[in-house]
């Protein structure tokens, strides 16, 4: 069992991911709405050594010296992975002691405004990160920022380490309907995209239950339309989460694991992250594929998200 590593898991963009996680759980420098994880309980951009470096890479030389290599080694988790100070040697150990696996990070890419913590990156291999809004009123509804950051700094950060960085950008558009697809703050987003020049831009929008409960996805074929609006030639939309028979690492007893706990009670995401011990994010792939099999479904409380089992299919 390890602490800071989760998976392999499967990624719609990654493959089989092996992921690093950083922070502690929601400690993060926005608080979105649509987060999977749940809200933000530490909204911060202070950048501190938040778990043992020395620890972290006693794990991946564990993990990768005894397992088969994953597609990607992946810094994200359950907060915003540049918060940690000692990224860019948990990156320089990876490069040196396993050179062969390529490094991917997922960030919302809101502390790129500092040139130091740009260069951090620059041997990462596939960044990632995400902008949902180009103007300030959307990008305080949406993300939830720390009071300190602003948009227009965020995209020029972007922009600057475009230039700095030679590895590939996949930027990630979360699209909410009637929150950030007004035909302005689109063509917002398309003028910041065309100064951050990414190889890739990803449409995404809601899959699991967001943190807000009046928030809804949007439709495969508005994803499409913005596409084509935008007439650009390297966009994509993220497809849905495979089911478990394509996914080579899908685990029954997992499956068999969550059903059987949210049989005895209903559970939020980090009560089954407690009781079986498993990361969140390495749940949340789970979750997807048996919400899309309709053997679970979702009840909002007071507490939380809470899922339990779906009598009505099971009753069929």
């Amino acid at each position: 069992m390890y602490r800071y590593l989760f998976g392999p898991v499967p990624s719609r963009r990654l493959g089989m991911s092996l992921g690093i996680d950083l922070v502690p759980m929601k400690t993060c420098s926005l608080d979105c709405i649509y987060c999977e994880c749940g809200k933000t309980t530490h909204l911060t951009i202070d950048r501190r050594e938040y778990v043992p470096f020395k620890e972290v890479c006693r794990e991946l030389q564990d993990y990768l010296t005894t397992h088969s290599p994953p597609d990607y080694v992946t810094f994200s988790g359950s907060g915003e992975p540049m918060l940690y100070n000692r990224i860019r040697d948990v990156l320089a150990f990876l490069k040196k002691e396993h050179p062969y696996i390529p490094v991917a990070l997922l960030t919302n890419g809101t502390l790129f405004t500092d040139p130091r913590i740009r260069r951090e990156i620059l041997y990462v291999d596939v960044l990632l990160p995400s902008l949902d809004a180009a103007t300030q009123k959307t990008f305080q509804r949406i993300n939830r920022p720390h009071p300190d950051l602003r948009i227009d700094e965020i995209v020029k950060g972007l922009e600057d380490l475009r230039r700095e960085y030679s590895g590939a950008i996949w930027l990630e558009v979360f699209i909410l309907p009637e929150v950030n697809d007004s035909s302005a703050e689109l063509s917002a987003l398309k003028n910041a995209i065309l100064k951050i020049e990414p190889e890739r831009i990803q449409l995404n929008t809601l899959d699991r239950p967001g943190t807000v409960t009046s928030i809804r996805a949007a439709g495969y074929q508005a994803l499409r339309q913005i596409r084509d609006d935008w007439q650009l030639p390297n966009v994509e939309i993220v497809a849905r989460p495979k089911t478990r028979k394509h996914v080579q690492a899908f685990r029954q007893d997992i499956e068999s694991a969550i059903l059987e706990t949210i049989a005895r009670r209903p559970c939020t995401l980090q009560d089954l992250s407690r009781i079986l011990g498993l990361h969140t994010n390495e749940l949340n792939k789970y979750l997807s594929v048996l919400e899309t099999d309709q053997k679970i479904i979702t009840r909002r409380h007071q507490r939380g998200v809470f899922y339990v089992t779906n009598l009505t299919r099971e009753n069929d």
